[in-house]
């Protein structure tokens, strides 16, 4: 276990041999380092934290420290960090406030520099944080959804699958399955390029089109649309969409806007280049 003289780790923690632990790095507290993970220099990993295998966790990034929260006792709580993931130049990841609850970032995740991830936030496999974004508490983002940077997102929203949120979007409200938001809570787009490369076909693409469509074209009642998605959508796409608008939320869902949609395909020719062929392929 190569740990660079100038480290200063912990007795309880427990570090697999083959980890990495980098100049000046801190490890404080019960904390355990998985396989071939790499802790650079200046890093700081503290509390109940859980790194698994292969993370490269970089300078004066801080994970599992105290939650910035002030309901927030002492009691013991976890920051749990899965395999292969990236955690880069001054991001932060605070374990959970409430006794025993925990912040959870799954496999593959990539938080860019200065991205924060805030207490008892959820981020499924695959998802990517970019530069200066702020997860508040309790935010839950789903499987390969990527959040651009300068991003603002309220306490307690959740973010669906292969969403895909626009550079300085402020989020007050829950974003879909495969949708496109930016601006102040607002709908522009399905996210069809992601789609794409995950591996979705025709039909799946086809049907999150036709309910895009229904949700934030139509003109009916967002209730009344989300009934009418529900009777329509056959495919694995549609029903996991579905059954994230019919799931309780605590904020709501974002709305759709005419004038964000335009400034969106403007800023983004090739993906509305793509819609555009989805729509004639139909």
């Amino acid at each position: 276990m190569p740990i660079h003289p100038t480290a200063i780790v912990d007795r309880q923690a427990e570090i697999d041999p083959s980890a990495d632990i980098g100049p000046y790095a801190v490890v404080e507290g019960p904390v355990r380092i998985g396989a071939r993970t790499k802790l650079q220099a200046h890093a700081f990993v503290n509390g109940w934290t859980t790194i698994g295998q292969d993370c490269d966790i970089h300078p004066f990034a801080v994970i599992g420290n105290l939650p910035q929260d002030f309901h927030y006792s002492g009691e013991r709580s976890f920051c749990r960090i899965g395999d292969r993931v990236v955690v880069r130049e001054g991001a932060t990841v605070h374990r959970g406030t409430q006794p025993e609850s925990a912040t959870v970032v799954g496999d593959e995740c990539l938080l860019m520099a200065y991205a924060h991830v805030g207490h008892n936030c959820l981020l499924e496999p695959g998802v990517k944080v970019y530069n200066m974004t702020a997860l508040s508490g309790h935010v839950e983002v789903g499987a390969q959804a990527i959040i651009s940077g300068y991003v603002l997102v309220h306490q307690f929203v959740r973010i669906g699958r292969l969403a895909f949120i626009a550079a300085q979007a402020r989020l007050g409200m829950d974003v879909p399955p495969f949708m496109t938001a930016m601006g102040e809570s607002t709908i522009v787009q399905y996210n069809v390029i992601g789609m794409r490369r995950a591996g979705y076909g025709k039909e799946d693409i086809a049907e999150i089109r036709r309910i895009h469509r229904i949700l934030y074209r139509s003109g009916h009642l967002y209730s009344r649309a989300v009934e009418q998605a529900a009777r329509e959508a056959s495919t694995r796409a549609g029903r996991e969409l579905v059954a994230f608008l019919q799931a309780p939320s605590r904020r709501g869902h974002c709305v759709g806007g005419r004038h964000f949609r335009a400034r969106f395909h403007a800023a983004h020719p090739d993906e509305h280049a793509a819609d555009m062929h989805e729509a004639t392929a139909d």
